[in-house]
C-alpha cells in the first residue's frame, strides 16, 4: 500500500470511528457519551485571533451568511454546541468566548465590561472578514447584543434574544451577591470552585444546575469542566472572571429604549417562563421596545441556560426568523 492510499484509508477509519461513536451515544441516549463527543468536537474546531483586547477563542462550523452566538455568564461558546450542530448547515457559525471567560485570554488592564464586548466582537468580525451577522445571544450576551444592535444596526440582519438582561432589570437581584462576592475577589473560589470539584452539587437545587437548567442531569460533567475550568487555571484568570461579574453591576442598558424603538431589525424574543433569575416582564418589555418585534414564544420549562437544554427551539426558531416566509409558533 503506497502513502497516498494509506493516508485515504487511515482518514476514512477515522472518520467512521467517529461517526460511530455519535451513533452509539445517540443509540443509547447518553448524556455523557454525546456531550464527551461534543466536547472532543469543540476542542477540535476551537480557534483563536489575536485582537487589540486580547487571545480571542472562538468555535466555527458552517458555511454561508454568519450567524453570531453570544454565551452566558459563567459559560462559553460551549453553551451553543447543540444549537451550532443544527444550525451549521444553514449559517456559518461564529461563537466566541467574551473577554474574561472561557479560554479567551485577556491583554493587561483590558476591561471585560459589556461595552468592551461590543468593541471585541466587532474587531472579531472585522478580522474574519464578516460584514453582517444574524445574532443569537442569552443571558448578559443579550444585554452585549442589545448594545451591538444599536451601535452598528447596519452589522446586524436579524436578532434571537432568550432570557437576558434589559433595561428594566440589568442587573437581576440574583446576581446581587455574585458581584458582592466578585468585588471581593472570592466569587471564582467560593462558587465555581467547589461545583467543578463536586459535579453533583452543581446539578443540585443549590448549584448552577439546580438555578438555571430544567433538566436535572444538566450541566453534564463535560460541561462544567469546559465551562470552569479555564477560569479555575490561574489567579490571573479568576481576577479577569470576578472582573466580568463586577461589570456588570452598573446597568449598561440604561436608556437604550428609544434607540431599541429606532433599529428595524427583525427581532423575535423567545422566554422560558420557569427561569428564577430574570423575569417574565422582561420579554414584555423587549416586545414593546424594539422597533420590529416579530412577537414573543414563552414555554414554561425553560430556566435561564434553556438555550442549552432546548436546542431544537433555537434552531427552529432562528429558522422562521431567518425566513420570514414561515410562520410563529406563540
Amino acid at each position: 500500500m503506497d502513502r497516498r492510499t494509506f493516508l485515504k484509508v487511515t482518514a476514512s477509519t477515522a472518520a467512521a470511528t467517529l461517526a460511530a461513536g455519535r451513533a452509539a451515544a445517540a443509540v443509547t441516549s447518553d448524556p455523557v457519551a454525546i456531550d464527551a463527543l461534543h466536547a472532543q468536537e469543540f476542542r477540535r474546531k476551537r480557534r483563536f485571533v489575536k485582537l487589540p483586547a486580547g487571545k480571542i477563542a472562538y468555535v466555527e462550523d458552517g458555511a454561508g451568511p454568519t450567524a453570531l452566538f453570544l454565551h452566558g455568564f459563567p459559560l462559553n461558546s460551549f453553551q451553543w454546541r447543540h444549537a451550532i450542530e443544527r444550525l451549521s448547515m444553514h449559517r456559518r457559525c461564529i461563537a466566541p468566548d467574551f473577554l474574561g471567560m472561557g479560554y479567551t485570554e485577556v491583554n493587561d488592564g483590558q476591561s471585560v465590561g459589556p461595552d468592551a464586548q461590543v468593541d471585541m466582537l466587532v474587531a472579531l468580525l472585522d478580522k474574519l472578514g464578516v460584514r453582517d451577522v444574524d445574532l443569537i445571544a442569552n443571558d448578559s450576551g443579550g444585554a452585549v447584543a442589545q448594545l451591538f444592535l444599536v451601535r452598528h444596526p447596519g452589522r446586524v440582519r436579524t436578532l434571537l434574544l432568550t432570557n437576558c438582561d434589559t433595561e428594566i432589570e440589568s442587573p437581576p437581584a440574583a446576581m446581587l451577591p455574585v458581584i458582592a462576592l466578585a468585588k471581593e475577589g472570592r466569587y471564582v473560589d467560593e462558587w465555581l470552585a467547589p461545583w467543578r470539584a463536586d459535579p453533583a452539587l452543581a446539578r443540585s437545587p443549590a448549584g448552577i444546575g439546580g438555578m438555571c437548567y430544567s433538566n436535572p442531569a444538566n450541566p453534564t460533567d463535560e460541561a462544567i469542566e469546559t465551562y470552569f475550568a479555564p477560569l479555575l487555571v490561574s489567579p490571573r484568570k479568576k481576577a479577569f472572571a470576578n472582573a466580568y461579574a463586577v461589570a456588570l453591576e452598573r446597568n449598561p442598558l440604561a436608556g437604550i429604549a428609544p434607540k431599541l424603538a429606532q433599529v428595524q431589525v427583525p427581532t423575535r424574543v423567545i422566554w422560558g417562563m420557569a427561569d428564577t433569575i430574570f423575569s417574565p416582564a422582561n420579554a414584555d418589555y423587549l416586545d414593546r421596545t424594539l422597533g420590529n418585534s416579530r412577537g414573543v414564544m414563552r414555554f414554561e420549562t425553560g430556566k435561564l441556560f434553556w438555550p442549552e437544554e432546548y436546542s431544537d427551539i433555537i434552531a427552529e426558531e432562528a429558522r422562521r426568523l431567518w425566513d420570514a416566509t414561515k410562520p410563529y409558533s406563540t
